[in-house]
């Protein structure tokens, strides 16, 4: 009996470490689950702006959003599974209702309001992952998040930049651009 309880004891001083290796911050975990939300949101927009957008640089941005979305998405999957948090499997109402508005759009009103959308997530997108990269109590979470910040940095200034070109502003000019 004492054996047992011996082994027992070495290996839950083994399998400690682990277990809180694997424990992420409230914070960062809140931070992953909007990031995932937010993600798939990108990625279903952007494939809907990939068949519906008029101009080729909407449908050009939207294919962008799709593909780089989808990678930073499962790259987080992995991440969020390996540290015990489980993420959003399906888009929130915010998300829905900007889709289904979005979806019922067609042409240049389409690539105006899906442009309108892209600029302002992309905006917030880059401030929260700035703020993260800072805050981030997770040595792991950091590091992607500062490994995806300069995409997401392209693609908010694409965003301005594709959305002067179909509503006729200088990106430049735009407030959100800062």
């Amino acid at each position: 009996m004492k054996r047992w309880l011996i082994y027992g004891a070495c290996l839950a001083i083994v399998l400690a470490p682990l277990a809180a290796s694997a424990a992420v911050a409230s914070s960062d975990a809140k931070f992953m689950k909007k990031v995932a939300q937010d993600g798939k949101a990108e990625v279903e927009l952007g494939k809907l702006a990939a068949e519906r957008g008029a101009s080729d640089s909407v449908k050009k941005f939207g294919q962008r959003m799709a593909t780089d979305h989808a990678k930073a998405g499962e790259e987080l999957a992995k991440f969020a599974q390996d540290k015990g948090v489980t993420l959003p499997s399906d888009l929130d109402s915010t998300h829905k209702r900007l889709h289904d508005k979005l979806a019922k759009l067609s042409g240049a009103d389409f690539d105006r309001e899906y442009m309108r959308a892209m600029a302002k997530d992309h905006d917030g997108d880059v401030k929260a992952f700035q703020r993260e990269a800072k805050s981030a109590k997770d040595h792991d979470l950091r590091a992607w998040v500062a490994k995806t910040l300069p995409t997401l940095e392209e693609h908010k200034q694409q965003a301005h930049e594709v959305m002067a070109s179909v509503t006729g502003k200088d990106a430049s000019a735009s407030p959100r651009q800062k």
